[in-house]
């Protein structure tokens, strides 16, 4: 069983292998797991699947719980404050957790590790293949490493996505988005702020995840701008001047990224397959991009393990997630993205107050948390 890829998804889908006994190979062109500024939302239901192993345990003792989030108005505070405690029938993690990516990756990897299965680093794949009998990946070194079945979680690029022949179908929005981390409080400078912050501002949109050793800043950048310019110190210090005037804010890290809204129109060729960013990309508004690669992965991990044993039941994996991504996860990620989009006062104000009355009754609360939580899609896949 071949994994090219050492990302969060590659990780998962080859531990949960592992557990199953079917022994995996990762394969990662990095020489180390990556600490750049990538995810940090693990929802409900994706801290209900790592938790039997202990693996959201270390991701809590590395995040901060966050019980609430809202959408606010950045001029007068108003907000819709949402509760995922009314959640608490539907999971045993009623809350987002805030926490590096890498933190899961390095807990994967240690476990893979222990396991006698450590990830092989800076072992580039440059392609992949299948015959009658295996899959195959071809390393860079010239090199072949077979197995059972092949699975690209392999990101955007995907040398896998390619192979199996899929359609990349969907585009990428015209905005550029910049990422950045401080540890300046902005608790202490904004009334009621959540741990997880969508904000309409004068002419435009930002957010502010509060994680436990910096806060994150998600701005869109001036239509002039390119990757490079967007992050030059004098653009982050004029979005931070609009929100905080008068306050310098230092920035520690910094991550320019065009978002996209990509489907793979096949997820699977006879022995290979594709997972997380490999299959979907969608807009991060929602935190959705890192949990439901995850979710891929534990759907693929079972399959794979019940295919081992003769079963034919392979062809479910696309039915059981493609579906979902589409309608759940891109769908709703972008209809996050047109939300924070408005830019009318009244039309802002109208949706404003429609999201307070949802946050106001318990039960159509509950209904749009088990949907923008992820939990709904997922029993929808089960089900399939």
């Amino acid at each position: 069983m071949i994994v090219v890829g050492a990302g969060p998804v590659g990780l998962t889908l080859a531990w949960r292998l592992a557990l199953a006994g079917l022994e995996p190979v990762v394969l990662e062109r990095e020489a180390e797991i990556t600490r750049q500024l990538r995810a940090s939302t693990f929802h409900p239901p994706t801290l209900d699947m790592l938790a039997p192993d202990g693996i959201s345990q270390i991701l809590h003792a590395h995040g901060r719980v966050t019980s609430q989030w809202q959408i606010r108005l950045h001029e007068t505070g108003e907000r819709a404050v949402f509760d995922l405690s009314v959640l608490k029938g539907d999971t045993d993690h009623p809350w987002r957790l805030q926490c590096h990516q890498h933190v899961l990756a390095t807990a994967l990897a240690g476990r893979l590790a222990a396991m006698g299965l450590a990830p092989r680093f800076g072992a580039e794949v440059v392609a992949v293949g299948q015959d009658a009998d295996s899959a195959w990946a071809e390393l860079a070194d010239g090199s072949r490493v077979r197995g059972d079945w092949l699975v690209g979680c392999d990101g955007a690029r995907s040398v896998t996505r390619a192979a199996i022949g899929a359609r990349w179908e969907g585009s990428a929005y015209p905005e550029i988005t910049v990422l950045a981390t401080t540890r300046f409080d902005f608790a202490q400078a904004f009334e009621g702020l959540s741990g997880v912050n969508y904000i309409w501002k004068e002419g435009g949109t930002f957010s502010l995840l509060h994680l436990p050793d910096v806060w994150r800043c998600s701005f869109i950048a001036r239509p002039e701008q390119d990757l490079d310019e967007a992050v030059r110190d004098e653009a982050l210090a004029a979005h931070l001047e609009e929100i905080l005037p008068g306050i310098a804010v230092p920035i520690e890290e910094r991550r320019p990224y065009r978002v996209h809204q990509r489907l793979a129109s096949r997820w699977r060729a006879g022995r290979l397959f594709i997972a997380g960013d490999a299959a979907h990309l969608n807009s991060p508004k929602g935190g959705m991009g890192l949990n439901g690669g995850i979710h891929d992965a534990f759907a693929l991990a079972g399959l794979l393990r019940r295919a081992a044993d003769g079963e034919e039941c392979l062809d479910r994996y696309q039915a059981m997630r493609r579906p979902v991504v589409a309608e759940d996860i891109i769908a709703q990620a972008d209809a996050n993205r047109a939300r924070m989009a408005i830019t009318d006062h009244a039309a802002r104000r109208a949706e404003l107050a429609r999201l307070q009355a949802i946050a106001a009754d318990p039960v159509r609360a509950r209904e749009f948390l088990l949907r923008s939580s992820m939990i709904a899609g997922l029993r929808r896949a089960q089900a399939a």
